[in-house]
């Protein structure tokens, strides 16, 4: 049995983006962080990471215990795959700890070229049953990241049926789309961006109306509401819930979804699984989730929560607009604390008088109220205005560096 970071055999497994969700992934208690490099990984809307950066994550990383997987789960076409030999010898040689990959001729290439490399298969591969894992675990996979439509009953006969040295990792947390395990056609058929190579458009977001024939110019809404519906508008996923259930099940990686979305969004999720992972094994017969971890979920941008598949139900859709709810805004970074002040930078305008809410790295979050705002010049200010500057605040609770500071939208 593996045993994380943490000490448990859970894994929490973040998603990063870019270079500040890393860093902010580690920081807020990840086990493991997964990223892509510029090719082959199913988000090009990330920044993601060169060769260079992907060495320096990995050595960061395992400095501080944690492990580093890397997407390479597109669906490669005949002019891509004579770049991947090189690809995963350059993931070989920073010393990444897995790569995730979704084709098996993609896989057969890994184990050739990246020998030493653990591989898992991704979601994408639409893995629904037991001797499907074997089969690819016989082929060489470490682990296998299951399709999202499973029951946790279906994870679990599972889990009875497969080696134990094949790893099972599951999404818990974030947005899903209708399509299978992510394999959607509707992007590329509608504007010729490929879903399957990560240059999604996110057509099941948008409202659709009907057109008639011979009625050319003229369109008909149709309506669940006056707001319209939107077909395709799945529910995000949160299992916060159901950590006993998700133990239980078997599964090794609590995978919580997002690279494209801000460091913000990976320390709030990576903070609330942690959290909730860790008082579950520290006392698994008394285990009650705190409401102050459930609730952080609901402080970062998010469609209506669901529990996905998990309990035999469908997620079901969002019908009345595409977008997120956003209860709070982050209004700066803590860079220190000394004496009695906090040391910012300011990301968003807050006020003297504002309540305002912190979340470190470790420990409970909590909130002060701004009583002076003292800005780069030494001067005393009743606003913070200008993103980025620094600024100097009272708070008479220390605000350990890296915390994000968040104002709730009134």
């Amino acid at each position: 049995m593996t045993i994380f970071r943490h000490g448990n055999p859970t894994e929490i497994l973040s998603p990063c983006g870019e270079w500040e969700s890393f860093q902010t992934a580690v920081r807020f208690g990840a086990d493991a962080v997964y990223l892509g490099g510029k090719e082959f990984g199913m988000r090009t809307a990330s920044k993601n990471f060169d060769y260079e950066q992907i060495r320096q994550c990995v050595e960061q990383a395992h400095a501080s215990g944690v492990k580093v997987y890397v997407t390479c789960n597109t669906v490669p076409d005949n002019k891509e795959i004579s770049r991947l030999p090189l690809h995963f010898e350059m993931l070989s040689s920073a010393k990444a700890d897995a790569v995730i990959v979704a084709d098996i001729g993609v896989m057969e290439l890994a184990r050739k070229y990246a020998p030493h490399t653990d591989i898992h298969m991704s979601t994408q591969t639409g893995i629904m049953n037991y001797h499907t894992a074997n089969v690819l675990y016989n082929m060489g996979a470490k682990r296998v990241v299951l399709a999202r439509e499973l029951t946790f009953e279906d994870i679990a006969e599972i889990r009875a049926k497969v080696p134990r040295e094949l790893e099972i990792e599951c999404f818990v947390q974030g947005a899903m789309c209708v399509s299978f395990s992510g394999r959607c056609l509707i992007s590329a058929y509608m504007t010729g961006r490929d879903a399957n190579r990560g240059d999604c458009t996110q057509p099941c977001r948008w409202k659709y109306h009907l057109f008639e024939q011979n009625r050319e110019g003229q369109y008909f809404p149709i309506e669940e509401d006056n707001d319209g519906t939107y077909l395709y508008n799945s529910r995000d996923m949160c299992m916060i819930d159901y950590i006993p259930e998700l133990v239980r099940s078997g599964i090794t990686s609590l995978k919580i979804e997002g690279r494209a979305k801000s460091a913000y969004y990976t320390a709030v999720t990576t903070y609330a699984y942690r959290n909730a992972v860790d008082r579950y094994y520290q006392d698994p017969e008394n285990y009650v989730l705190p409401d102050a971890i459930r609730q952080e979920l609901n402080k970062i941008s998010h469609r209506q929560y669901s529990t996905g598949f998990f309990l035999g139900k469908e997620p079901g859709q969002v019908h009345h607009d595409g977008g997120y709810i956003r209860e709070y805004d982050v209004v700066a970074m803590c860079d220190g604390y000394e004496n009695g002040m906090a040391f910012l930078t300011q990301k968003n305008k807050f006020l003297v008088g504002d309540v305002l809410d912190v979340l470190p790295p470790e420990g409970e979050p909590f909130t002060f109220t701004v009583t002076q705002i003292i800005n780069h010049l030494g001067e005393t200010v009743q606003s913070a205005p200008h993103a980025m500057e620094k600024l100097t605040v009272p708070c008479k609770t220390a605000i350990p560096r890296g915390a994000f500071v968040r104002k709730k939208k009134i």
